[in-house]
């Protein structure tokens, strides 16, 4: 059997992981298991026939600030910001 070892999991996520497997009863492996079981037999069939460069190219968004001026907002944010933020109660 395999051994998987995940490094570097935001204390948020391992904490709602480990509140869920409390509930189901289960170790945080097995619910890890369980939950890339339930995902991984079950994917979104669509997920496989999008051609993700095309969709990645098609996008688009006008801002009208120059180049230096956006890239000095995403230094800014980065900085400014933990890896995950509030979501449902989670993540961002």
């Amino acid at each position: 059997m395999a051994i998987l070892q995940v490094r570097g999991v935001d204390d948020r996520l391992y904490n709602a992981l480990k509140q869920k497997a409390q509930i189901e009863n289960r170790s945080i492996t097995q619910e890890v298991i369980s939950i890339l079981g339930k995902y991984l037999s079950n994917p979104n069939p669509n997920y496989y026939n999008i051609n993700l460069t095309r969709e990645f190219l098609n996008l688009s968004w006008e801002d009208t600030r120059d180049a230096k001026e956006i890239v000095k907002d995403i230094v800014k944010d980065r900085i400014n910001k933990k890896s995950f933020g509030e979501f449902n109660g989670i993540f961002n």
